[in-house]
Order: C-alpha cells, then structure tokens, then sequence
C-alpha cells in the first residue's frame, strides 16, 4: 500500500531540493569478446555494448518521463580492458571501440578502461596505463580506472609511479581544455567491482554477464532536514539524516528495478552517495556547515563528515538489501559549490581534504593542482591516498587534475556537472626519490583476516 503522505514527501524532494537519480549504469560483461586479433576483439566489444545497450537511454528516459525522478546520466561501465586486451601490444582500439558504442548507444559515459594491479603488473596492465594519455586525449566518452592497492595486497609503488607519468602526459595532451583529459581517470586503492559513478566505474570479474546499477544523490535533501534539528543534540543529526537516506534512498531501488526489468537485465546495486553537483543547493559542504560548521574545512569538518557518512550508509542498507557501490558522501572539490567558496575564503587545503577522505566515500576528487607540479608528486599524493585507504580497509582514489599555465590560486572552468575548480597549493618539497624506489608496499597487518 502507497502512503499518500510517501508521494508528497518525495514530490517535495524533487521539485523543491534537487532529489535526483544521478545515473543509471548498465554494466556489462567483455569477457565473452578475448581475441588474439585487434580487428576482431573491437568489433566484438562494440557488437557487445551496442547489443546490450541498445535500450538504455529510452528505457531511462521512460521512466523518467513516467515517475517523475529526473534521471541525470545514462551510463555504461564494462569489464576492465587489461583483461580482455591482453594479447594485444597496444590497447587503445579498445577504447575507440568503447567510445564509438557509446556514441551509437547515446549515454554520456563509458567506464571500464582499466586494470587492476593492487598486487602486480601484467603485461596488459602495463600497457593499458602506458597507454591512458593516447586512449583517454583521443576519445571523448571513455573513462578509465585503475587500482593500484588493496588492504589484502598493499600498495603496487611501481604502478602508482605509471600513474603519476600518464597523468602528467595527459595534462599536457590535454591542455587546451585545462588538462581536462585526467577527470576522466581515477586511481582506486580497495576498488569496488559495482561502483556505478564515473570515472571509476567497471563491471568487475566478479560480476554477471550483466546488471543495472543506480546511484542516487540528493545533498539538498539532507540540508533541507538538517534545517528542521538546529540546535539538537548530534545523536539526534544523525538519526535525522538516517531518516532521511531511507526516503531517498527507496527512490532509488524503485528506479533501478524497473530499469532492470525493462531492460531484462539483473538488478545489481543502489549506490546511495551524496553527489554533489556546482549548483546552489545541492552541496555536502553545505550540509556540513547546517550541521554547525562555519565554513567546511575549518575545525569539526572531518567528525561531522564522518557522522554523516556513517548515517548516510546506517539509513542506505534499512532501505535496500542491495546497496553496494560506494555509498556515502562525495567531496569532489570541482563539483560542490559550497567546496569551491570554501577553497576560495582559505578554508580547504590538499591537506585538510586528505584527511576529510579518511572518513568520506572515496577520495581526493576533482582536485585541480599547478601544471607545474611533477609527476612525482603526483604519484607521491596518490600513494597517501592509497594508504589511507589500505590502513582503513576502505575505498579511496584520487582523480588529480594538473591545470597546465595555472598557479595556486588561479581558476578553471570544467563546465557543467564537472563545474569549476579552484587550483589548490601542493608542497614543493620532492618525493622522487621514495617514489623511485617502486616495489611493493607490504600490505598492513589488519588485511591478515583469515
């Protein structure tokens, strides 16, 4: 039975504070496309995606049209290339084949060129991320990923120096639009294989042939409760944002299985995570500052973000029994309206968002640095991602953005979803030489479980 009063509340959340269904993603097995021949593999993969995908953005816009939820992105994500490509020397077609179906199929991302090398490197894998400046400057909807440490595995130092050279290279191809090119690429520590959310999206080994994913936001729905407590107690916050990641979050699970049974497709996951977005009211940082904050990243920002982490993921799970990717709340400095003010007053540093992503959903995202920086310290800033990540058994990532000509202090326009971004100071001092020491972190003893 329908609670008239459930109807009102969520027409609220959508036409007064920004309750939107963040993406729909579609993930999809390649396993079944392996090829020793580069011609052969790619038209398998297209044939796959397009097949498979055919019906995506009708289907979602159907139910857009038909419940009235606004539907932001249609997506794909697919199984890591490095494991399908690893008889080929060079993998880029595989991305131009992924961004071609993208295209024919209409959705706005492609996630899934990716390896996965926590442990090691394979050939494949060293190739895949030698080759993310070609195949990530050259298309337009393909979005890659790698996982370079795991609390079972440690921490691949020789994978996460790769990463650091191919995003500096790729700032550079890419330096007519800001070095836009690396919002596309993020490097996980404890990747999850359902994550529905660009750029770190695939359809892990451990996944089916195929699953609908959604992911749901609504920042401002949380502010908008918040504003009902002033004053209270925290237990009393935290119970109120539990609540209210319930309501949003049976939205999202209504959506995602009729996705699914349209699509004849298994319903995968719900990824509740407060994805922010550059507009005013629809901001984590300003759900921070409801809860007592006078400007996020001043002091108390790291606890209340970790209560509202925590109530976030406590009223996700009463909702659904398939919650999975992420969920939690996002601090992409880039994309959060209310982070960027903060940045821009002082408030925020590299350093203070380091250790708000101890106890948020993922990690350094959107971080726009000088172009000047080395690609040394930008390996050197993932491994303390990483690490936070691998110590905490959490997923962590970090999708660093060097703006070429740009100094700390200066500005970038990304535009739309991905908004703009303040260039955050990084310390001049050098890393290189630990960084060239590669090897192997060892992994902590908390990841010796068995």
């Amino acid at each position: 039975m329908i609670d008239p009063r459930e109807v009102l509340d969520t027409l609220r959340m959508i036409d007064m504070e920004k309750l939107d269904v963040r993406t729909i993603t579609l993930g999809i097995s390649l396993l079944g496309c392996v090829s020793d021949d580069a011609g052969r593999l790619c038209r398998r993969v297209y044939d796959t995606v397009t097949r498979k995908a055919e019906r995506l953005v009708e289907v979602g816009e159907q139910i857009e049209r038909e419940f009235g939820v606004p539907i932001v992105n249609k997506r794909i994500s697919v199984t890591p290339a490095a494991l399908i490509a690893g008889a080929l020397n060079d993998p880029t077609p595989v991305a131009r084949a992924l961004d071609k179906a993208a295209k024919t199929t209409g959705v706005h991302f492609i996630g899934g060129y990716a390896a996965l090398v926590q442990k090691g490197m394979t050939a494949a894998d060293r190739a895949l991320i030698e080759s993310l400046p070609e195949a990530l400057s050259q298309t337009d909807r393909v979005c890659a990923a790698v996982n370079v440490a795991s609390t079972r595995a440690g921490i691949d130092m020789d994978a996460i120096a790769l990463c650091g050279r191919a995003i500096k290279e790729l700032s550079l191809r890419t330096a007519d639009s800001g070095g836009f090119g690396c919002a596309k690429l993020v490097v996980f520590a404890n990747a999850v294989e359902d994550n529905p959310f660009m750029a770190g999206a695939f359809h892990g080994p451990g996944e089916g042939d195929w699953a609908v994913n959604v992911g749901v936001s609504g920042p401002g729905v949380v502010k908008r409760a918040l504003e009902e407590v002033r004053g209270a107690p925290c237990d009393e916050v935290a119970e109120c944002i539990k609540r209210t990641a319930f309501r949003v979050t049976r939205v999202g699970q209504v959506v995602a299985r009729e996705a699914a049974r349209r699509l004849g497709a298994p319903f995968g996951i719900v990824d509740l995570s407060l994805a922010p977005t550059p507009a005013q009211g629809d901001s984590v940082a300003r759900i921070l500052e409801e809860i007592g904050l006078e400007v996020c990243g001043g002091p108390g920002s790291t606890a209340a973000l970790a209560m509202l982490n925590d109530a976030v993921k406590k009223g996700g799970v009463m909702a659904s029994s398939h919650v999975g990717g992420l969920s939690g709340a996002f601090i992409p400095l880039s994309e959060d309206i209310g982070m960027i003010e903060a940045a821009e007053r002082g408030a925020l540093s590299i350093e203070k968002l380091e250790a708000m992503t101890c106890v948020c959903s993922v990690g350094l995202d959107m971080i726009a640095i000088p172009g000047e920086v080395t690609a040394e310290t930008i390996s050197a800033i993932i491994a303390d991602e990483a690490a936070i990540g691998v110590v905490n058994n959490k997923t962590t990532g970090a999708r660093l953005v060097p703006v070429p000509g740009k100094r700390a202090g200066d500005s970038v326009e990304f535009g739309g979803l991905f908004g703009r971004a303040p260039i955050l100071h990084v310390k001049e001092y050098s890393a290189a030489a630990f960084i060239n020491r590669g090897g192997r972190i060892p992994a902590p003893l908390t990841g010796v479980r068995n």
